[in-house]
C-alpha cells in the first residue's frame, strides 16, 4: 500500500508541473508553481544462495555489478528474499557489502519485474533524480501586470537548486523516516570542537632568516 501511495503522489506531481505553464502567468500567490518532480528508477540483479549462503563467485558477480551502478549515497538498497525461512546467512552477506559503502539495507521492498528464481536472492537499487520541469521560465508576454500575479520565473531558482542538492529525492515527498535519537551522533561536532587542539595553541616555530636575499 506504500508503494501505491508513494507513485500516486509522484503522478499528482508531475501533473502539476504540467500546468506550470498556463498558471504561472495568473499565479497571485507566494507559492511557486514550478514545483519539483520526482522521478525512481528500479535496478534488480539475482544472485544464487546455495544453501543460504552466498559463494565467494556470487559475491564478485554483486560487487560488480554495484561497480558498474556506482551505488551510493542516495540511492536505496532492498533484498527480496523469496525462501520459505529465509537465507539469513546471505542476506548478511549483502549487508555487509552495502554497508561497506557507506549505506544500510532498506525494508521497503519495491515491486520488480516477474518472479525471483528458486533458491536466489534479489537486491534491487532504487534511484531517485529530482527536476523542475519547464525551468528557467522567463516567457511573460507583457510587462502589464494587471492581476498582480507573479513572474513566470518565481520560484525556478529555489526549487532547481533544492532539487538539484538534496541527497535523496524522495524525502521531497514524504521526508525521512525517524530512526531514532542517537545523542552520540548529535554532540559529536561539539565534542570534536571541545576536544581538537586550537590551531594557534603551540608555540610558534623559529625559523632562521640568514641567507635571505635583499
Amino acid at each position: 500500500m506504500k508503494n501505491i501511495a508513494t507513485w500516486t503522489v509522484l503522478a499528482l506531481a508531475t501533473t502539476l508541473a504540467g500546468c506550470a505553464g498556463n498558471s504561472a502567468y495568473s499565479n497571485r500567490s507566494l507559492e511557486s508553481v514550478h514545483q519539483p518532480v520526482v522521478r525512481n528508477a528500479i535496478y534488480q540483479f539475482d544472485v544464487a544462495a546455495t544453501g543460504g549462503e552466498l559463494p565467494p563467485s556470487e559475491q564478485g558477480r554483486l560487487q560488480g555489478w554495484l561497480d558498474a551502478m556506482g551505488v551510493q549515497y542516495g540511492d536505496r538498497v532492498a533484498v527480496e528474499d523469496p525462501s520459505l525461512y529465509g537465507a539469513s546467512s546471505a542476506q548478511a552477506t549483502v549487508r555487509a557489502m552495502v554497508e561497506r559503502r557507506g549505506l544500510l539495507l532498506s525494508r521497503d521492498v519495491p515491486v520488480t519485474t516477474g518472479a525471483v528464481p528458486e533458491g536466489h536472492l534479489r537486491v534491487i537499487v532504487t534511484r531517485a533524480s529530482a527536476s523542475v520541469p519547464g525551468c528557467p521560465n522567463w516567457d511573460s508576454k507583457s510587462s502589464l501586470n494587471p492581476v498582480n500575479a507573479t513572474s513566470s520565473n518565481y520560484g525556478c531558482a529555489v526549487n532547481s537548486n533544492l532539487a538539484a542538492m538534496v541527497a535523496d529525492p524522495n524525502d521531497l515527498i514524504k521526508g525521512t523516516r525517524d530512526t531514532g535519537h542517537d545523542p552520540a551522533a548529535a554532540t559529536r561536532a561539539i565534542q570534536t570542537y571541545r576536544t581538537k587542539p586550537q590551531t594557534g595553541a603551540g608555540e610558534l616555530k623559529q625559523t632562521s632568516t640568514s641567507g635571505g636575499g635583499q
